[in-house]
Order: C-alpha cells, then structure tokens, then sequence
C-alpha cells in the first residue's frame, strides 16, 4: 500500500486583475474547464497524496469544494481555506490545515505543469530533506537597468526562473512561516531569507504562469494549435409580407421588411453558423438544419447558433471569435449593432463582431431587394489535457 506522505497547497485565491476577467483567476474557464481544475489535474494523480488544501476567495469556497470532489475521492483529505489579503497569508492559512510529512506548495496559476513536475519536486525533498523548487533556464539576454538606461548585461548562466510546486519537509515550512517578519514573492524566498538552502529540479515550459490575456493566448496556442478558419455567408430576400419582422444577429430590428425564409431569414446568424459549421468540417446549415426539418420553420436564429454552438463542442472545438459583415442598404447597422454584438456573443460564448458595408447601388443588394451576409470564424480544437 501506498504510503501517503504528501499535502498539496494549491493557491487560488488571486483576483485576477490582470488577467482583465469579471471572476477570480482560478475560477476563469479555458476550453469549458476552470484554471483550478486544469491545475489539479496533475495532483490527483500523485499516488502518495494525503491532503489537498486550497485557497480561494471567500466568494468561491463552495466552487472550488465542487471542483475538487471531481478529482478527489476520500482516500484524500480535500479541504478549501479563505484566502488572505497577500500570497503568504492564503499559504499561511492552508499550511495550518497541513500534517503531512512533505508539502508542495503550487500556484493554481501554472496550470498546465504536469505531474512528472510534481513527482521530481517531491522525490527529490524525500531524497535530501531539503527544500526543493522547479526552476527554468532564462532563454532572453538579461539587461540590469535604470529609469530608462541599460546599465550592463548580466550573465544569465547562473539565473534562473522559479516556478511551482514547491516542496518542504513541512516542520520546516511551518518554522519558517512562524519566524517570518517579511512578505515574499514565493515560499523559497521566504525560506531563505532565515538562511535555509534549497535545491532546484529542471522545471517545464508547460508550468508556465498565467497573468495576463497574452499569457492565455500563449496556452491556448500551446495546447490547441494556432486554430481553424471558416467562412459562410447568407442572402435573403426582403419578404413583400407587411406583418413579418425583421431579425438579424438574433434581434428584431423595427422599421424594416422582414426577409423571407424557411426560418426567421436571419442573414447574419446563418451565416455564423455556417462559419462555425465550415471550420469544424461538420457541414452546413443544409445538411444540419435543412428545410425538410419542421421543427425549424420560422426558427430565431438563436435556435441555430445554439444547436451549432453544441455541435463544435461535442465535436471538441470552442469558438475563439467571429467576425461578420452584413451587405445591403438596409438597415442601418450602427443603429443596433451593439445590440446584435452582445446577443450573439453570448449565445456563441465568444466575441462576435458586426460590420456593414453596401454595393455601391450595384446588384439586387444596391437594389434594396435584400441583405447578404458574410462571416469568418476562428475555432480551436479542446485536445489533450485540455479536453481531457
């Protein structure tokens, strides 16, 4: 049997202002997965381990409890503590709930380190008894500087970045953290300042910190691939009906014939979906939702999105953004255009964008007979441990 010697405190109690999210950093979701659950991923794979202890806002205590009994069964001690006003007080508050023999400390932030990374961390405090840190060699040329002056370049061989897990003989953590008199950046910092030594293991691109939106970006392209494209357009012809109402992007726009079709005639919205669809490889909107499907006659566009919208995800894909134009002389988009851009952002759960432009009079569009549209979708594929 297993000996279960190891504690695992996974920080998750930043707000994530720089990351620009209206949630807390570990609570923002990538690929339909929070940050803290892609983190802790890795962790329930640790067969020594005898205690999870978290650290959340108070705000997300009750979520972060659910995300980690998905993990977790009861051979592990789950507990979730608030979080303090800095990074140490939140360690602080967990290490209390610690009585393992070894504790690896871990930034929910580096969500994509694997669990290779935990178990040198831990082999390695276990083989020395000392303090343990995963740490990268710097690739850039480093310049030490002043106001807007380079004053000289530092030989970087000798540098390193430190990332987490961190790992502790806990006594010693716990002696450390009650003769603590300052606040550090990290818990090594923190060790060494009461001249305790530490070790480093090699750490992984993959543990990567995520901070900001570019941060994001960098992990989604890591894990995803740079993505798929594709285009779909749309026409329809204004509807000679008085009472029919125009819908386009999923909105009613007053003032204006409606457009005939099978459906509502949402130029805008069918050509998303066809985006969507062409970028997947799953099709189009005829071969998915096509005129010999009755429960579509006279449909929103809101129906459609949302069908298509699930289609990519059972398909594995999420929506990154999409950008669509409408051609015509009517309506006048500027009007409503925020209107449509929320509606159909929040259906497809990504940033959807609406342009406009005219023929110049030329066509069956100049002739007022009728609107195009044409849309452009960037999709990316949920693979890997990101899907998983």
């Amino acid at each position: 049997m297993t000996n279960r010697d190891l504690a695992v405190i996974v920080v998750a109690a930043g707000r994530g202002e720089r990351l620009k999210s209206d949630k807390p950093k570990a609570f923002v979701e990538i690929n339909g997965r929070t940050i803290l659950a892609h983190s802790l991923l890795p962790i329930a794979e640790l067969e020594n381990l005898k205690q999870l202890v978290i650290a959340a806002p108070e705000s997300q205590v009750a979520e972060a409890i659910e995300i980690a009994n998905q993990y977790f069964d009861d051979a592990t001690q789950v507990t979730v503590v608030v979080g303090g006003e800095t990074r140490q007080q939140s360690i602080s508050n967990a290490l209390a709930q610690v009585d393992a023999e070894i504790v690896l400390v871990h930034d929910a932030a580096r969500a994509f380190a694997t669990a290779e990374l935990f178990k040198s961390v831990c082999d390695k405090v276990k083989a020395s008894s000392q303090a343990v840190i995963p740490a990268i060699q710097i690739a850039d040329t480093v310049k030490r500087v002043s106001d807007d002056v380079v004053l000289e370049t530092v030989d970087r061989s000798s540098l390193r970045s430190a990332q987490t897990p961190q790992g502790f003989v806990t006594s010693d953590l716990k002696r450390a953290y009650a003769e603590a008199t300052n606040d550090f950046t990290d818990d090594a910092a923190l060790f060494q300042s009461l001249g305790k030594k530490v070790l480093f293991v090699p750490g992984e691109a993959n543990a990567a910190k995520i901070t900001t939106p570019d941060d994001l970006n960098v992990v989604l392209t890591r894990f995803n691939g740079p993505g798929r494209t594709g285009i779909g357009t749309d026409v329809h012809r204004f509807s000679s009906n008085a009472n029919k109402k125009l819908y386009l992007g999923t909105i009613e726009w007053p003032g204006v014939p409606g457009l005939d079709g099978h459906s509502d005639g949402d130029a805008v919205s069918h050509a998303i979906v066809d985006a969507l669809l062409s970028a997947a490889g799953l099709g189009d909107i005829g071969s998915n939702f096509g005129v010999d499907r009755p429960e579509f006659a006279g449909a929103n566009g809101s129906v459609f999105l949302a069908e298509t919208v699930k289609l990519l995800a059972d398909a594995g894909y999420a929506v990154v953004n999409v950008s669509v134009q409408l051609i015509g002389n009517r309506p006048k988009v500027s009007t409503k255009r925020k209107e449509a851009e929320v509606a159909l952002s929040a259906i497809v759960g990504a940033p959807v964008t609406l342009g406009a432009t005219t023929t110049d009079g030329l066509g069956f569009l100049g002739n007022n007979e009728g609107v195009a549209a044409v849309a452009s979708a960037l999709i990316i594929s949920a693979k890997d441990r990101l899907n998983a």
